[in-house]
C-alpha cells in the first residue's frame, strides 16, 4: 500500500508537469514551482510515516531516476538505517561509494589469529570484507543495521526484546539451515535494582552472534579475558559456553552479595529492640534481597534450560561436554544456595514482623494499665456525681467535701498503678529466674 502510494503520487507529478509543460499560461515557471513543491511535500510526508525498510524495497522497486528523487527527500537523519536496506548496486547508483555507516549501535568483531583474539569495531558494511570472525557482538544495534548483517551472512537477527516467550521450544531450536538459536537472560547489577536483559545467540558456519540492548559484566569479561588471555577459546562453542559459565559465575558473586546484606539485615533483627521505624527499613532491605534472589534463581534455571539444550545436540567436543557438565553441577550448586537464602529471608521477615507485634502488644498493654488505673476512678466519680452524694454531704461546705473526694480518688489510682507495676516486676523477676 505505501509503496503504490508513493508510485502514484510520482506518476501524479509527471502528468501535472507535463501538462503544466503543455499549457501556454502566464507566470508559468511559478506555477510549475508551486506544484512540484506541493507533490515534494506529500512524498516527504509518505516517508515521514514509512520504516526505514519500507523506504529501501521501495527504493529498490522504482526506476533509478524515480528512486534518485525519492532518495533526495529522504531525511538526513534517516540515510544511514536506509543505506542499510538497499543491495550494493542500488546503493551505488544513488551515493556512489559511501558505505553504510554504523550509527546508533555498537558492533564488534572477534577475530582469531594466532591463538589470539583480535577485537575489530564494525563502523561500515566494507568492514567484514576483510575479517573471518568466529564472534559478532551487535549492541543496541538499530533494525537496519541488525538487518544488514544478517543479509550480509545470510541470516535474520532477530530484536532480542521481542524473544520473550517462556517455551523452551521458542526459544532454544536449531533451524533446518543447521543455525543454532538461543534467547537467554542475563543478570544486570548485583544491587537492589538488579535485573535481566535479553541476549539473543545464533551460531550459524562458525560464527556466534549475539544481539543486546544493553551492556552486561559478563561480556564485558568475555572481552577482557579475549585481550589479556591467548587461547581462552578456539571456536564459537567454546565461546557459547564461557559466556554460559562466566553468568553462572556473576550469580554467584551476587548471591555473595546476598549474603552479606541478610547478615547486616539479621544482626540489626536480632538485636535488643527494634523500633517501628527501624522495623519498616528492615522489611524494605528483606524484599528487596528477596527479590534479587528470585532474580538470580529465575536467571541460573533459564541458564540451566540452554546448557542442558546445548548438552543434548550433538555437535559438541567431548571436551566441551564436559564443560557443559561442570555448568551444570555449579547451577545446581547455586540452587541450594537460593533456596538457603530463601529460608534465612522468610525467617528474618518473620523475625521482624515478631517485632512490630511485640511493639504493639506493648502499646496496648500501655493502654490497658491506664484503663485499669482510671477504671475505678470513674465509678468514683460516677458516684459523686449521684444526688445520694450530696445528701449525705449536705453539712459539709461543698469545697471541703469535694476537694477530699478528689483526693481520695487520686490516692486509689495512685495505689492501683503501685500495686500493678509490683505484679508486672514481680512476673518479671519470676522469668528471669526460671530462665537462670
Amino acid at each position: 500500500m505505501s509503496l503504490q502510494s508513493v508510485i502514484e503520487l510520482l506518476n501524479k507529478q509527471k502528468i501535472v508537469e507535463s501538462m503544466l509543460h503543455n499549457q501556454p499560461m502566464r507566470r508559468h515557471d511559478l506555477v510549475e514551482t508551486v506544484v512540484h513543491k506541493q507533490h515534494l511535500a506529500e512524498l516527504q510526508a509518505i516517508l515521514g510515516r514509512l520504516p526505514a525498510a519500507e523506504i529501501g524495497k521501495t527504493i529498490e522497486t522504482l526506476p533509478i531516476e524515480d528512486a534518485r528523487l525519492l532518495w533526495a527527500q529522504v531525511d538526513p537523519e534517516r540515510e544511514e538505517d536506509i543505506l542499510w536496506e538497499i543491495s550494493d548496486a542500488r546503493r551505488a547508483q544513488l551515493v556512489g561509494l559511501r558505505e553504510p555507516q554504523v550509527k546508533e549501535g555498537q558492533i564488534n568483531a572477534y577475530e582469531l589469529s594466532d591463538d589470539r583474539v583480535r577485537i575489530v569495531e564494525i563502523t561500515c558494511r566494507k568492514d567484514l570484507e576483510s575479517i573471518r570472525p568466529i564472534w559478532i557482538d551487535l549492541l543496541r544495534a538499530s533494525k537496519s543495521e541488525r538487518g544488514g548483517i544478517g543479509r550480509y551472512y545470510g541470516l535474520e537477527l532477530p530484536d532480542p526484546n521481542e524473544l520473550t516467550d517462556l517455551e523452551a521450544s521458542a526459544r532454544f531450536y536449531v533451524e533446518e539451515s543447521d543455525e543454532i538459536h538461543l534467547h537467554s537472560n542475563f543478570l544486570l547489577g548485583r544491587d537492589v535494582e538488579s535485573r535481566s536483559v535479553p541476549v539473543a545467540f545464533i551460531l550459524r558456519s562458525g560464527i556466534l552472534f549475539t544481539v543486546r540492548d544493553e551492556e552486561l559484566p559478563v561480556f564485558r569479561l568475555q572481552r577482557f579475558r579475549a585481550r589479556h588471555r591467548p587461547g581462552s577459546f578456539a571456536d564459537c562453542k567454546e565461546l557459547l559456553l564461557d559466556l554460559y559459565d562466566a553468568d553462572v559465575e556473576y550469580s554467584a558473586d551476587a548471591l555473595e552479595d546476598s549474603y552479606a546484606s541478610l547478615r547486616r539485615v539479621g544482626q540489626a533483627v536480632l538485636g535488643e529492640s527494634v523500633s517501628d521505624a527501624d522495623a519498616s527499613r528492615l522489611l524494605a532491605d528483606i524484599t528487596a534481597e528477596e527479590d534479587r534472589n528470585g532474580l538470580i534463581r529465575s536467571n541460573m534455571l533459564d541458564t540451566q534450560r540452554a546448557v542442558s539444550f546445548l548438552s543434548r545436540s550433538d555437535f559438541l567436543a567431548p571436551a566441551q561436554l564436559n564443560k557443559v557438565r561442570q555448568i551444570l553441577r555449579d547451577i545446581d550448586s547455586l540452587n541450594s544456595h537460593t533456596a538457603f537464602l530463601f529460608e534465612k529471608i522468610n525467617f528474618l521477615m518473620d523475625a521482624t514482623i515478631g517485632f512490630i507485634n511485640v511493639n504493639q502488644n506493648r502499646r496496648v498493654s500501655q493502654l490497658t494499665v491506664l484503663g485499669v488505673v482510671f477504671m475505678p476512678l470513674n465509678i468514683l466519680a460516677g458516684i459523686g456525681g449521684m444526688s445520694e452524694f450530696s445528701m449525705m454531704t449536705a453539712g459539709i461546705p461543698w469545697p471541703i467535701a469535694y476537694g477530699a473526694f478528689s483526693v481520695g480518688m487520686l490516692l486509689i489510682g495512685w495505689m492501683t498503678y503501685v500495686v500493678l507495676r509490683y505484679i508486672e516486676n514481680r512476673k518479671s523477676a519470676d522469668k528471669k529466674r526460671s530462665a537462670s
